[in-house]
């Protein structure tokens, strides 16, 4: 009896605990959804818009309340898209209330390494100078050198007195695991085309190849020298003496720098705002008006009429890795139905395909290119590469009447690569699993079979069966080529010469016939128009944002694990992620060889 009551007694305990967390669960979420409803905000005269840039930038942000909820604090955790970014600073150029920006920045986080995106909103600035308002930059935290590139855009740049800059230039930093699975008894399949098709290294040697450290090499030199001379350029610093800085690596101090010419001034938070308010004219002891990025979306712009026009263009979104399924993070075969639609739409006359992509699945790149290809037919195409637009993101890019490119953009990596594990020494010499096997016809067992929660096989691949994905391989590189030779009028040796998997930057791309264009989105859109013959038009964008409700209970499950996931595993995340995504995405793919986190 004793027992009885004790049981019982802690079941209704759980069951209380269970529904106090749901409740406190329900109030966040409701939270989350009337955040997204905002009421409209009004600006005051001699306002500074505040740019912190603090979350991840993706090309657009979703309309999930639940995609950036946090479980801890219970609420969710506004993000703002690069379109959006972008559309608020020009905004705000023609917006009499607001008086400057103020950039506060420390690090700036957007996938595959950030770099197109910051070009971009620093080319959305100096756009917005050109209106005759003041940017300030400033820092308590100390600047990445990301940050410290997009804050020379800015008249004056600030710092805390207590964070030095520390520039030491750009590394890659790649792990090998081929000595791991050989220990555990797992052997690597692999399948490819070309030397440059580095992503299967890391599982068949324990070094890179010589072709590999070339590219990386070369992309890294790209980039880096696109920083250099950009903040050269904005502040006025030779070149050579930014990189004798980044090669004698020591701590200066803020105000040697000050002296070097990098920063305007060395001052604490509260002199920074004293200052602000001295440049807007406002009184020591009066406040000073400020508007975050975040809330800024929800103010009402006069100055700027919204004009209905029948002509539209098109902004197609294609952001993440290319599967079979399409969702917030990945691209399906979901997005070729999204442009034949857009395609045989009469009122657009002009489409953007804005990719932000490693690649993935070949089969995938192929069925968008079809539409992508046909759409080209009819109206114009044109493709705005992001961070990253390799490998199946080039794929998908390839039929577009023009490419733009940042010149921090990682494009190219023409070809194809297949994967596979075996596991036989793990299967059966160390676990003791043992299968047999009775089949039909000669190969109705070819891959093996799973007997582990693993894709896992227990054989390894018989010499026909590698022969035979060998030549599977070999067509799918042929067909990708004929698709680029096909959209960019190269020949097969031209085109061969700059492919076999090589990885170039925008910058480099534009030089062998990649690329027709550097610039960002804006400037995408702006040719768009052009080709199309238009000069007044609305901008409708794709995929079309489902509902938050919508959103909400179509992600619920995979944003609550992926967010706990995150939770305990903290910076350990993203690799877990990548290691996950090469484990499950075997098979034929057309993707980049890296996960680009550039510092």
């Amino acid at each position: 009896m004793k027992s009885f009551l004790k049981y019982l007694l802690a079941t209704i305990v759980g069951i209380i605990i269970v529904h106090v967390i749901l409740f406190f669960v329900f109030i966040g979420l409701v939270g989350a959804i009337a955040s997204f409803s905002s009421p409209t905000i009004e600006i005051k005269d001699n306002t500074i818009l505040k740019l912190s840039l603090k979350t991840a930038i993706p090309d657009r942000a979703s309309e999930n309340p639940f995609q950036n909820f946090n479980l801890m604090t219970m609420s969710p955790e506004k993000q703002i898209g690069l379109n959006k970014i972008l559309e608020y600073i020009d905004n705000a150029s023609k917006d009499s209330r607001i008086k400057g920006i103020y950039l506060d920045l420390t690090e700036i986080n957007s996938n595959f390494g950030a770099l197109a995106t910051i070009d971009e909103i620093r080319n959305a600035l100096l756009r917005f100078k050109k209106s005759g308002k003041f940017i300030y930059s400033y820092t308590n935290l100390g600047y990445s050198q990301k940050s410290y590139y997009l804050a020379t855009v800015a008249d004056s740049v600030f710092v805390n007195p207590e964070t030095p800059l520390l520039l030491t230039g750009m590394s890659a930093n790649i792990s090998f695991y081929k000595d791991l699975l050989k220990k555990i008894g797992v052997q690597p399949e692999v399948i490819r085309v070309g030397k440059f098709k580095s992503a299967v290294e890391p599982y068949i040697e324990t070094h890179m190849s010589d072709a590999n450290r070339e590219q990386v090499q070369k992309y890294l030199d790209s980039s880096w020298g696109t920083i250099v001379q950009g903040i050269a350029e904005s502040r006025n610093i030779p070149v050579d003496s930014i990189n004798a800085l980044a090669n004698r690596f020591d701590f200066y101090t803020t105000r040697q720098f000050q002296d070097f010419g990098f920063f305007d001034g060395v001052l604490y938070e509260d002199q920074m705002l004293a200052l602000l308010k001295e440049k807007c004219g406002v009184g020591s002891s009066d406040p000073l008006n400020q508007i975050a990025l975040t809330d800024y979306q929800n103010a009402s712009v006069p100055e700027v009429p919204i004009e209905f026009n029948k002509d539209k263009i098109a902004v197609v979104y294609a952001s993440g890795e290319i599967g079979l399924e399409q969702k917030n993070n990945t691209i399906g075969p979901e997005l070729a139905k999204t442009i034949r639609k857009i395609r045989e739409d009469n009122t657009v006359k002009a489409i953007v395909l804005r990719v932000n992509s490693p690649g993935g699945s070949a089969l995938t790149s192929d069925i968008i290119w079809r539409e992508v290809e046909l759409a080209t037919q009819t109206k114009p195409v044109i493709v705005s590469m992001g961070n990253v637009a390799a490998s199946g993101g080039y794929y998908i890019s390839c039929a577009a009447d023009t490419i733009v490119a940042e010149p921090t953009t990682l494009t190219g990596s023409i070809g194809i690569f297949g994967m596979f594990f075996s596991g036989e020494k793990l299967i059966e010499d160390k676990m003791g699993i043992h299968t047999d096997v009775v089949k039909t016809n000669d190969h109705s067992d070819f891959g093996g079979s799973y007997p582990l929660p693993l894709p896992v096989s227990n054989r390894a691949l018989t010499p026909y069966e590698r022969n035979v994905l060998q030549n599977y391989v070999n067509q799918g590189y042929e067909t990708f080529l004929s698709r680029v030779m096909s959209g960019r009028g190269l020949t097969h040796d031209e085109l061969h010469a700059i492919a076999q998997g090589r990885v170039w930057t925008g910058e480099d791309a534009l030089k062998i016939g990649l690329v027709d264009v550097l610039g960002g989105l804006e400037d995408a859109i702006r040719i768009a128009a052009q080709k199309a013959g238009i000069e007044k038009y609305n901008l409708t964008e794709y995929p079309v944002v489902k509902s938050p409700i919508e959103e909400l209970f179509a992600e619920f499950t995979t944003e609550v694990k992926a967010r706990l996931l995150k939770e305990e595993l903290g910076t350990f995340y993203t690799t877990w992620e990548q290691m996950k995504n090469k484990v499950e995405n075997q098979g034929l793919l057309a993707r980049i060889p890296y996960d680009i986190a550039f510092h």
